[in-house]
């Protein structure tokens, strides 16, 4: 069976088109760089790199004691089941997976606008933005902590919907890719990420999330489309300040820190400093 093929090759696919997509944007992003940077390259890739790998591990820990709160367990149980709209409700494959995905996709940005909403929450995902530069490996720097409330999150949604196994296959796939590529350090052409935007988020629209100012940072929160942030008024085209000139980061942190593994799994138990976003 088709499905069971993808499941059992899902951990090479997933891999694979990791690999395969930070190469590339690491290539573009030498090749045509948005902005300077200004921390050391190592420090942080080593420090962004570990904690990916901390989250693999646990991910996959995770989903070995506990399935259910994998998502493509969760999708198993619930086809298995019958329990969720798309188990309940036939349409044809493709349909299935198409509308799971964009599901999957706003249950994703409400869960990213929670994480700056609810101050405990807020806590560990400053670890993503005490980056102060931002480029493709910004793009899978989570606290580990985070890491497993976004599995028991995304379980629930997909149970909810009886998402398709491979519809989950794919849109986590997809939501990798495109974490990597919205936080490239490259310039497109400026045609180019107008009409991009229209629908993805691009490096530049997510690149605002990520200023000092909080005005901007609680905007633009999409990963994949650009669509819940309009739709909800969220949406901000440029920074005040301008790419180049934006400061990035949290602004009581603009010192070597956060380039540091220790500090990063430590930063969620210090106290927030006018970060503006959970006061």
């Amino acid at each position: 069976m088709l499905e069971n093929q993808i499941i059992s090759v899902e951990p090479v696919l997933r891999a694979g088109s990791f690999i395969g997509v930070l190469a590339v944007m690491l290539v573009l992003e030498a090749r045509w760089p948005r902005r300077a940077r200004v921390q050391a390259r190592i420090a942080r890739w080593r420090t962004n790199g570990a904690l990916v790998l901390l989250d693999t591990v646990l991910a996959r820990g995770v989903a070995f004691i506990a399935p259910l709160l994998a998502a493509t367990g969760a999708a198993t149980w619930a086809q298995a089941h019958g329990i969720g709209l798309f188990n309940i409700v036939a349409l044809p494959a493709l349909a299935e997976i198409v509308l799971a995905a964009l599901a999957l996709d706003a249950a994703v940005w409400a869960q990213h606008v929670a994480f700056h909403r609810v101050p405990l929450f807020w806590r560990f995902h400053r670890v993503h933005h005490a980056d102060r530069d931002f480029d493709a490996t910004t793009g899978f720097r989570f606290h580990p902590a985070e890491i497993v409330v976004s599995m028991i999150w995304k379980a629930v949604v997909v149970v909810v919907l009886g998402a398709p196994v491979v519809a989950v296959i794919v849109f986590e796939v997809l939501l990798n890719a495109t974490a990597m590529f919205n936080h490239a350090n490259v310039k497109l052409p400026a045609w180019l990420d107008r009409a991009l935007r229209l629908v993805l988020v691009t490096p530049d629209m997510h690149r605002v999330h990520h200023s000092v100012r909080v005005e901007e940072l609680n905007t633009n929160f999409g990963f994949c489309l650009s669509l819940w942030d309009r739709a909800s008024g969220l949406y901000r085209a440029q920074p005040q300040d301008g790419h180049a000139a934006m400061t990035i980061g949290l602004e009581a942190h603009q010192d070597e820190a956060p380039a540091k593994l220790g500090w990063s799994l430590v930063f969620p138990w210090r106290r927030p400093e006018r970060e503006g976003v959970d006061k």
